[in-house]
């Protein structure tokens, strides 16, 4: 990992990340880790660029060793009420807010940082930078990946275990044939314009 050094290495810090921005379904998850420099957390990074098998051993890791973590979301309505941006923002306050620990500053994944009153940096890459934030990344990860793959049983044939709501041709497809789910995001361009030929649900 490139790691990231910043001025306020010292302080009790947390990592967030969002994933869930892309897809055309499902909610934004987020999650917030302030990890415990006595216990190491070995393997941490990008969680797209690990193995389902690595995510999952490491999100069972991160949870036992963590000195706290908060896994938040924002909902599929207010995501089409508020844009996807401002929703995954709303979604990362959460996610700090809901710490058992409250911390004394906090990196953020991107290029963007929620109104808020932590202090605060926002760290371009910060998955691949920050241990905090890769932490961060597989717990929302895995959270919203087991979400959708439960999301596959309650409407079968729109393929949601496999490309988790992302928009596939395989996804298009579907939707297009079986019509649009309680689960989509009804703000999205793809989804409109189907909704726009065809009923709701």
């Amino acid at each position: 990992m490139d790691v990231f050094v910043s001025s306020y290495q010292g302080l009790l810090g947390a990592g967030v990340d969002e994933v869930g921005r892309g897809p055309l379904a499902g909610d934004v998850v987020t999650a917030a880790v302030i990890l415990d420099p006595k216990r190491p957390i070995e393997g941490l990074a990008d969680s797209k660029k690990l193995t389902e098998k690595k995510r999952n051993y490491l999100f069972d890791q991160i949870q036992q060793e963590a000195m706290c973590f908060c896994i938040a979301r924002a909902s599929i309505e207010e995501i089409d009420q508020i844009n996807i941006l401002q929703a995954s923002l709303l979604a990362m306050a959460r996610a700090v807010e809901g710490l058992s620990i409250q911390p004394e500053h906090v990196w953020v994944d991107g290029n963007r940082l929620p109104k808020w009153h932590y202090a605060s940096e926002a760290v371009v890459k910060g998955d691949a930078r920050v241990p905090a934030i890769a932490a961060a990344s597989i717990l929302a990860k895995v959270t919203r990946d087991r979400e959708m793959i439960e999301f596959d049983q309650i409407y079968p044939g729109y393929g949601f275990a496999s490309h988790k709501g992302y928009p596939t041709k395989a996804h298009l497809a579907a939707i297009e044939r079986l019509g649009v789910t309680p689960i989509h995001r009804l703000s999205y361009g793809p989804v409109k314009a189907i909704v726009e030929q065809q009923p709701l649900f």
